[in-house]
């Protein structure tokens, strides 16, 4: 999804171009991100789930919530865990097979921001400590492919855990069995937010589509939580960010962060 042509090197000249007018060519402003549309409840099976548009990016999460082994140095915490998934129909440069590494560090960098936020108090998914936990996976599927992936990717995730419902299980007999009637809603901390930033020339330009995406020198994926803290950072890309274009991306991430917040917050209110 990167490669070079010389489409794409006309396409950079004409965003650079625009750029010099404090423009972009889909009209937005630097600083806007693209129309977000969030649907919950997308899979009725999963324990919970949430599609959602940002612009021409779609993308589908699932929450599957189980009964696992603790990781060995984690007894009293249950596990959350994050991954992704591009369909071929998503774009044409996308191919059958294992996930190349793009789509690894797509779902590394989904999972960190709501880990590190500490979205959810995985203390309160514990059924016996050291033996039994609850586990929360996140399966993220990229259903159409136009340009930052993270941002779509970590709504999906936040989204669909915030409609999610846990059922409960208790140890008997040393099996963890489900509890009927046990329902619950996962307990939740905050509400990570992901704001992806790209470079191009000397410009920052927030949530880029697919054509910036391809004229981007640089990127930089920066969470924030609730408070507007900062918990995860991810930077990728030929090129550098000076130490003032760093702070610039940081507020620009606790800014345009409290504007999504307060969309996933009206998206999930009756999933919750």
């Amino acid at each position: 999804m990167a490669s070079t042509t010389v489409i794409d090197e006309l396409k950079k000249s004409q965003i650079i171009e625009l750029l010099e007018q404090g423009k972009r060519i889909d009209g937005r402003s630097l600083d806007e991100h693209r129309p977000l549309v969030i649907e919950i409840n997308a899979i009725p099976k999963a324990n919970g789930s949430a599609r959602v548009r940002l612009g021409e990016t779609e993308v589908i999460c699932g929450v599957k919530i189980q009964p696992d082994r603790p990781f060995p140095d984690m007894g009293d915490k249950g596990i959350f865990i994050c991954t992704a998934e591009l369909l071929p129909l998503s774009h044409p440069s996308v191919e059958t097979g294992p996930p190349g590494p793009d789509v690894i560090e797509l779902a590394r960098v989904v999972d960190r921001g709501i880990r590190e936020s500490h979205m959810i108090d995985l203390s309160k998914l514990v059924i016996l400590k050291n033996k039994s936990v609850i586990g929360v996976f996140a399966d993220n599927v990229v259903v159409d492919y136009d340009g930052n992936l993270f941002d779509a990717c970590s709504y999906a995730a936040t989204a669909a855990v915030l409609s999610s419902k846990t059922p409960k299980w208790e140890m008997k007999d040393d099996v963890p069995t489900l509890v009927e009637g046990g329902e619950s809603t996962l307990p939740t901390n905050t509400i990570p937010v992901s704001v992806t930033m790209g470079k191009i020339g000397n410009y920052i330009i927030v949530d880029p589509n697919g054509d910036e995406w391809n004229s981007m020198d640089a990127r930089i994926t920066i969470t924030t939580d609730s408070n507007g803290n900062i918990c995860a950072l991810q930077k990728g890309g030929s090129n550098g960010f000076s130490f003032e274009e760093i702070i610039k991306c940081g507020e620009l991430s606790v800014k345009v962060g409290a504007t999504i917040r307060e969309k996933l917050k009206q998206a999930t209110k009756g999933g919750k």
